[in-house]
C-alpha cells in the first residue's frame, strides 16, 4: 500500500511556477482553469467538460486519480493553474516505468511554462520513483504538447492509429518515451 503522505512535503521551485501537492484550498482555481473546452480536447474522458465544483471536489478527494502518486499542482502567481503527475505500477514487471500526464490552464499557454514544468518534474520523479522509463501519449491535434515532450528529450516512438474517439471523430495517439 502506498504511503498516503509520502509527497506531502514536496515543493519544486521553478522559473515562474511551483510544483506542490494539491490541497482543498485549490478548489476554486482548479474549477476555473479546468472548466475550459480547450483543455479537455486533448485529455482523456476522466477529465470532464463542463468541469463542475463536484468534479473538482472528486479530484481533490482522490476519486479521479490516485493522489497517493506524485500528482502535483502547478502553482503560478499564487494559485493552482494546472497539474503534472505520473501513473506508476509500484510492483511487477513494469515497476521501472510510468506514464506522464499534464495539463495547464489556457491563461498560462504560450509562455513556455509547461516546457519548464516538465524539465523540473521529470528528473525529480524519475529519481523519486527509481524509474528507468517515462512515456506519454499526445493526441494528434495537440502539436504543442508534442513539442513540450520533444524539447525535454522524449523521443516519438510510434503512433496508435485511430486509438481515441472524440466528438469530432477518431484520432491518433502519438507515443513518446524517455529513458534514463
Amino acid at each position: 500500500m502506498p504511503d498516503p503522505g509520502r509527497w506531502d512535503g514536496v515543493r519544486i521551485d521553478g522559473d515562474g511556477f511551483v510544483l506542490r501537492r494539491w490541497c482543498a484550498a485549490d478548489l476554486d482555481a482548479l474549477v476555473r482553469h479546468a472548466d475550459d473546452p480547450m483543455i479537455v480536447r486533448g485529455l482523456s474522458d476522466r477529465f470532464p467538460h463542463p468541469y463542475t465544483r463536484a468534479d473538482g471536489e472528486a479530484f481533490l478527494a482522490g476519486r479521479v486519480v490516485d493522489l497517493h502518486a506524485p500528482v502535483l499542482a502547478i502553482e503560478i502567481d499564487g494559485e493552482a493553474g494546472g497539474s503534472v503527475g505520473v501513473r506508476h505500477a509500484a510492483a511487477g514487471e513494469r515497476a521501472h516505468s510510468a506514464e506522464l500526464g499534464y495539463w495547464l490552464g489556457r491563461a498560462h499557454w504560450n509562455r513556455g511554462v509547461m516546457r519548464r514544468v516538465i524539465a523540473a518534474y521529470v528528473p525529480w520523479v524519475m529519481q523519486a520513483l527509481s524509474l528507468m522509463r517515462l512515456h506519454a501519449t499526445v493526441l494528434d491535434t495537440n502539436p504543442a504538447s508534442a513539442r513540450v515532450l520533444a524539447v525535454n528529450g522524449f523521443v516519438e516512438e510510434g503512433r496508435l492509429r485511430h486509438a481515441i474517439r472524440k466528438p469530432d471523430g477518431l484520432h491518433d495517439l502519438r507515443v513518446f518515451g524517455l529513458l534514463r
